[in-house]
């Protein structure tokens, strides 16, 4: 466990505090907190069922502890967000219940040790310390109702199939893009499991295939952070950027069958036109549907659910809705892991490094075996620029 120590006076001596200390940081939705986490921040959340996700973006942002109000492992199934801050030793103290957030002010400096939420030497909340051992516990537990949380997936399935049949079946309500996807491969990026490193090792693909990006809410942000510019952003606007919507890209707001979407009022705020998609399920759902009805060829999905523990840990019933939707774009769809381990550029990197070396070579003889004229001079300038142009889109 990693600790971080904070001195006191007793007695006119210094005393070191046990356990982990740092400004608290709380938000009830763990997505939001991210945004604003900083290394050695206390996170404090209302999270049941804390998923691969949520942990691992705790992780990122450097949190010296995680203080749940809610139980991060309910026993519903088996979610893994507590073995992966665990594993980064990462403190996680649970069901210290809500009124933690009327006790602990932003910023404040709390110290989390052992069980106990503490300010300065009171203590503030009692919860559950997670180990290695009440985490195996709860899992075994959680494995054991696995049967109970697959009847229950099978059920919001059929319930997603009677709902929108029209739109699974036939494609109804799906609205025209400006975007061509119409024999093209589709990118479709989620910021879920992975997906830094799936898009680092799909570069090669995206380089000679020029799929267009679609980014699903921050999966957009993912895309700029990778150096890429989305074609189309689609969700429900609750977690990508304004620089991101102002980006000229196209925008699909998800809205609820019922026609509202909160998200487009944030859209129009920003002078930025959007088309609304209304539908059931997730924003994943909506971009896949898309990029099928609109003609891609390929449909590569960054970052989504693939298999049942995937599924299972994202611990929403509107989950149901993806699995159904994966089968109904089939053959089409193919995972980022897939594309990175079949996919081999054509081009070799040892033919590429003697093709640019010759082109260097030639350019120098003509430069010094031809008259230097100012013509001549803007002339070279500019295929200069040309092959740099060309270099920085190889590499």
């Amino acid at each position: 466990m990693r600790s971080v120590r904070i001195a006191t006076l007793r007695r006119g001596r210094p005393v070191a505090l046990p356990g982990v200390t740092g400004p608290a940081r709380l938000d009830r939705r763990t997505k939001n907190l991210t945004k604003r986490l900083k290394p050695g921040d206390v996170a404090v959340i209302d999270h049941v069922d804390l998923d691969r996700v949520s942990a691992e973006a705790l992780v990122r942002c450097g949190v010296a502890a995680v203080v749940n109000a809610a139980p991060s492992i309910s026993g519903r199934y088996p979610n893994l967000g507590p073995e992966i801050l665990l594993a980064a030793g990462v403190p996680l103290v649970d069901a210290v219940g809500t009124e933690i957030f009327a006790a602990v002010r932003e910023g404040e400096r709390i110290r989390v040790n052992g069980k106990q939420v503490l300010r300065g030497d009171d203590v503030v909340v009692i919860g559950e310390e997670q180990t290695a051992e009440t985490i195996g516990a709860a899992m075994l537990e959680a494995r054991a109702e696995m049967s109970v949380q697959l009847e229950a997936f099978v059920a919001n399935t059929m319930e997603y199939v009677r709902r929108e049949r029209d739109l699974l079946f036939d494609g109804v309500g799906v609205p025209e893009l400006r975007t061509r996807l119409e024999g093209r491969h589709a990118l479709i990026v989620v910021r879920g499991y992975d997906y830094q490193d799936d898009l680092r090792s799909l570069r090669p693909y995206i380089r000679e295939y020029r799929p267009v990006l679609i980014g699903v809410d921050g999966g957009a942000d993912a895309l700029a952070e990778a150096g890429y510019d989305p074609d189309v952003v689609v969700g429900d606007m609750d977690s990508v950027s304004d620089a991101v919507l102002r980006s000229g890209a196209e925008v699909v707001v998800h809205a609820y069958p019922d026609g509202s979407a909160p998200g487009l009022a944030r859209v129009e705020s920003l002078g930025v036109q959007a088309v609304v998609f209304p539908a059931a399920g997730t924003s994943e759902d909506v971009a896949m549907l898309l990029a099928d009805e609109l003609g891609a060829q390929l449909i590569v999905a960054v970052g989504s659910h693939a298999t049942l523990v995937e599924f299972m840990d994202k611990g929403r019933a509107g989950m149901a809705s993806t699995f159904l939707t994966r089968l109904r774009v089939g053959g089409k769809l193919v995972d980022a892991k897939g594309v990175s381990r079949l996919y081999r550029s054509r081009i070799k990197t040892a033919s590429l490094v003697w093709l640019i070396l010759a082109a260097l070579v030639t350019m120098t003889i003509a430069l010094l075996l031809a008259p230097v004229t100012p013509t001549y001079r803007t002339l070279l300038g500019d295929r200069w620029h040309d092959v740099a142009e060309w270099l920085g889109r190889v590499f």
